[in-house]
């Protein structure tokens, strides 16, 4: 019969401890950035400023002249906001903030 192998427990060495880690002082704050103004939002400012309706081609040249809203690099803003609203006219019925007045044509809906 052979003999059975005993294999040896290592000791394992005491690591040596390190000094206890310091808190981090606090960073200064930044100062909190502007919030974005939506799209839809953008546009209801600007109707609201014009008091008349306007197509969504003049709206978006409205709010990149004014500063409340930009593209980000979309080829067509103008469909965007039209599909944006058409879809909240839809979707929110008497409530909606604007309603269609003509072809392409948007105004604010004075029911708010």
């Amino acid at each position: 019969m052979a003999t059975k192998k005993t294999t040896r427990k290592t000791t394992r060495t005491a690591k040596a401890r390190q000094p206890a880690r310091t808190t981090r002082k606090p960073r200064a704050k930044k100062a909190a950035p502007v919030e974005k103004m939506s799209q839809m939002a953008a546009a209801e400012r600007v109707l609201a400023e014009a008091g008349e309706p306007m197509n969504c081609k003049a709206m978006v040249e409205a709010m990149a002249t004014k500063g409340y809203w930009k593209s980000p690099g979309g080829k067509t803003p103008a469909a965007t906001l039209y599909a944006s609203l058409l879809r909240h006219i839809r979707k929110a019925g008497k409530d909606a903030r604007f309603k269609k007045t003509d072809r392409g044509m948007f105004a604010l809906n004075g029911k708010r």
